[in-house]
């Protein structure tokens, strides 16, 4: 997020952590607003069963927005996902997948 354009394509395949390094899941898919030309969120798999064992079935995934997304590097951080857990009515733009 330095401001360096890069290709899309790059995000899909990495590990997403929370910003207090809890493994969250792996990028599957992004998910684009085409009229403005942006990332607005990030589709993960191989979720972390800790983390979402009682939110999501087996083999789902989940949808973050991408304005959770801290920095992307070889590895992407994201706001500490186990708050947003504990009140997921807070913001309904995660879905499962």
């Amino acid at each position: 997020m330095d401001g360096t354009p890069e290709e899309i394509t790059t995000l899909v395949g990495r590990e997403v952590y929370s910003n207090n390094g809890v493994f969250v899941g792996e990028v599957e898919d992004v998910r684009l607003d085409l009229d403005h030309e942006t990332v607005t969120g990030l589709a993960l798999t191989a979720l972390n069963d800790e983390l979402f064992r009682n939110q999501i079935e087996p083999g789902k995934g989940v949808l973050i927005p991408y304005r959770w997304v801290r920095a992307v590097g070889d590895v992407i951080l994201i706001n500490d996902v186990i708050e947003r857990l504990k009140n997921p009515e807070e913001d309904e733009e995660s879905l499962v997948v």
